[in-house]
Order: structure tokens, then sequence, then C-alpha cells
């Protein structure tokens, strides 16, 4: 994937590698080729040469061995001369094939051939002469310089020879190296423009990397700047969520103020005025109107204490009067004496704001209404400890539970829950699966001693 990504990044360096590896490889090969062809026609002209060198040597080896079995009759000169006979042959089967298609060198091989079958036909026939016992005639051929010119020439014609080849050897030299400078001058060429499309690349890279870095200083800047905003929209939220808490809990207090104040006074006056008119009636023996009356006294009794129950749910008077622990204590009895679960206390006395201490009211609240709505719970146990200056409020139970990974279909309940704690600066966590009961624990740092006071 890094390979496909540079290709499709950089095209033009692509393009310009390969063409400059292409044009490498073909002036490498090219240079190989040409100077393994010089090689080789070079070995062909040093074998020729030493073919050439090998014939002279053996035309005066024949000679030498000739005059030695002419002068002291030993069959031992002829081993030379015969040895020598075959290496000359040898010599022209390789020369004819080498001059054979070299028609400046043609006519100076045929010139040789001429002169060596001349000097071999005189030295085989003054031993000829010799064997059939006429070898005054073959020492006087001998003594004659017929012999010495023949061989004269031959050297002649095979320095011819040697010179054609030193000319062309020295020519082939010339190729070569000509080749070899060429192949550099080629690859120090393309290696320039190697080092300079990589310059090129180097730079773009650099430049591209440059781009990269200002990129993510750039997100990173806006990424900060937007952690900054969430923070300080959660912030603002949090207070927000404090604000309506509180302005709720005001609007509460005001409203069962108002209620206590206003509707429980009327209540009241109208129950003692209905006591007032009954106390009369009773003298005068009106039962109908007396059961009536009975009746509007039972009627008020109800209005009053749905009164009270009504203000106690808007602000409870225990936790004004008795405190936090009396106020949990008298909730969760009352729930258990309606619903029948079992409820266990471990209630200690702790040290909280007056909003704090509101706040852990109202969150045993909602964890005991949502134990009665979902929970089907035979056991409750409720927690208020402190620890390591945290007060510990813990809310448990032995019902259904649910998945807690998974979000359910109404989490108000609990969000505001979580809301109140942290707007006390506390934590929330709960705890639940299925089957296996809901634990809900909250902690909420300790008063000071001025605040306690």
């Amino acid at each position: 994937m890094k390979v496909l990504t540079v290709i499709q990044r950089h095209p033009v360096v692509l393009a310009l590698a390969c063409v400059t590896a292409a044009a490498m490889i073909f002036v490498s090969e090219g240079s190989y080729s040409q100077s393994t062809a010089t090689l080789d026609s070079l070995t062909a002209m040093g074998a020729a040469r030493t073919q050439i060198q090998m014939l002279e040597r053996s035309m005066l080896d024949a000679e030498t061995g000739q005059r030695g079995f002419l002068l002291t009759h030993r069959k031992e000169y002829l081993q030379p001369y015969e040895k020598a006979l075959l290496r000359i042959d040898e010599a022209y089967r390789h020369l004819d094939a080498y001059y054979g298609e070299d028609t400046e060198s043609r006519d100076l091989l045929k010139r040789l051939h001429e002169l060596t079958e001349t000097k071999l036909s005189e030295l085989a026939l003054t031993l000829q002469l010799d064997e059939k016992g006429n070898g005054q005639a073959g020492t006087e051929i001998l003594l004659t310089d017929i012999g010495r010119e023949k061989m004269d020439a031959v050297r002649a014609v095979c320095a011819e020879l040697l010179a054609y080849q030193t000319q062309n050897v020295t020519a082939r030299r010339v190729e070569l190296f000509r080749s070899l400078m060429l192949g550099r001058i080629g690859v120090a060429f393309l290696s320039l423009i190697s080092l300079m499309a990589l310059f090129f690349y180097l730079r773009q890279s650099l430049a591209l990397k440059l781009q990269q870095q200002e990129l993510q200083r750039v997100v990173q800047l806006e990424r900060d700047r937007l952690e900054v905003e969430v923070i300080q929209r959660t912030t603002e939220l949090t207070q927000l969520a404090q604000h309506l808490q509180t302005a709720r809990e005001d609007e509460r207090q005001r409203l069962a103020r108002d209620l206590h104040d206003d509707l429980g006074s009327l209540l009241t006056s109208a129950k003692l005025d209905a006591a007032r008119i009954r106390s009369r009636l009773s003298s005068q023996g009106q039962s109908e109107t007396m059961e009536l009356l009975a009746h509007l006294v039972g009627t008020l009794n109800s209005g009053i204490a749905l009164g009270r129950r009504i203000i106690e749910d808007l602000r409870p008077s225990s936790l004004s009067n008795l405190g936090l622990v009396a106020a949990l204590d008298i909730l969760v009895r009352e729930y258990a004496d309606h619903s029948g679960v079992e409820v266990h206390c471990d209630l200690e006395p702790v040290n909280l704001r007056i909003s704090a201490e509101l706040m852990v009211y109202r969150l045993v609240q909602e964890a005991i209404t949502n134990i009665t709505k979902y929970a089907r719970a035979s056991h409750v146990w409720v927690r208020l400890v402190t620890h390591d200056g945290m007060v510990e409020i813990t809310v448990r139970d032995d019902g259904v539970g649910f998945d807690a990974s998974s979000k359910p279909t109404s989490a108000h309940g609990l969000v505001g829950m979580r809301f109140r704690v942290e707007a006390e600066g506390g934590t929330l966590r709960l705890v639940s699966a299925p089957g296996q009961g809901t634990r809900i624990q909250a902690r909420i740092p300790e008063a000071g001693p001025t605040t306690s006071a």
C-alpha cells in the first residue's frame, strides 16, 4: 500500500526513474556486448598470431631436421621434421579458417601457401634423393641459396601477416577503449540524472512532509480548540443542570410552603368550621345533617393528608428538621411498608452541604422508584458511610437487573442522577447484569468544617 501511495503521489519521478533504469541497462548491455565481441576478436587475432609464429618455427624445425639427417643420416633427425610437418598442417587449417573471409589477407595467405609448399617440396626432394642413393645431388641442392631465399620469403610473408594482425589488434584495442569510455560516460551521465531525480524527489518529499506537519499542526490546534470548547460546553451544561436542579428544588420548596401555609390553613379552618357546625347540629338532633357533616370532615381529613404527602414529596420536611440519616430511614421504611420488600439499612452520620444532602436524598428516592418499577426485587440494601474524606451512598437490590453496557430505552433517571452527583463534585457508578440485580454507588466529597457548622 505504501508503494502504491508513493507511485500515485510522484508519477513523474517514477517515470524518470524507470527511463533512467532502462537507459542504464541499455548502455550497460550495449557496452558489454561490444566489449565481449572485441575481446573475442582479440582472442582470435592472438590465436592467429600464434599459429603464424608456430608455422614459421615449424618451417625452421623441418629445415633443421632435414639438414641434420642429410649430414648425419640418423633417423632421430627425421622425427622433428615429421612433427614440424604435422604442426604446419594444423597451422594452415586454423589460418585458412580464420582468413577465409578476409579479402585483404587472403592473398598473403595464398602466397605463404605457395612458398611453404615449394620449400617443403624442396626438403622432401632432397630426402628422396638421399633415400635413392643420390645423396650428392641432394647435398648440392642443399648448398645452393634456393633454400635460404625460400625461407627468407616465408619469413617476410609471415612478418607481413604479423604486421597485419598487429594493425588489427591495435584497431580492436582502440574500439574496446572507445566502447568502455562510452559506457563510462553513459553510466556517469545516467548516474547524474539519477542523482538529480533523487534530489527532486527528496525536495518534493520534504515539501510534502512539511505540508503534512503543517496540516497536523492545524488539525491539532483545531482539536485542542474543540476539546477546550467541549470542556467549556460540558461545564456550562453541568452548571445549567445544577441551576435547573436548584431552581426546581427552590420551586418545589416554594410550592410546598404555599401549600402548607395557604392550602393547609384553608383546609384546617374548614375542618374547624365543620366541627363547630357539627357540635351545634348535634344538640338539635338532626341526624341526616350530621351524616353529611361527618362525610365532609372525612373529606377534609383526606385532603389534608394528601396535601401533606404532596408537600413531603416536593420538599421533605424530615430532611430539614431531622437530618439526612433520619430522612433516609423514614423514606426506606415507608417504601418497605408500602411494597413489602425487605430493606436493610446501614446509615452513618455524614458531613455534607445542604444541597448535597438533598441530592443524596433524591438519588435514593430515584433509585427506590426504579426498583419499584423495574427490578422486581425482594431485598434492598441502602448504605451511607464516610471513607477517606468521601461520603459513599450505595443502593443495591437483588432484582432482575439489566445489561449495563447497552443503552436502556429510558435512561433519563440515570442521566439525572449522574448530573446531580457530578454537579456536587462527585462520581456515580452503576453495576448491573441480567439476573444479578443492580448496584448504584455515588461518592461525594465531605463538606468543610465551616460549611458543616
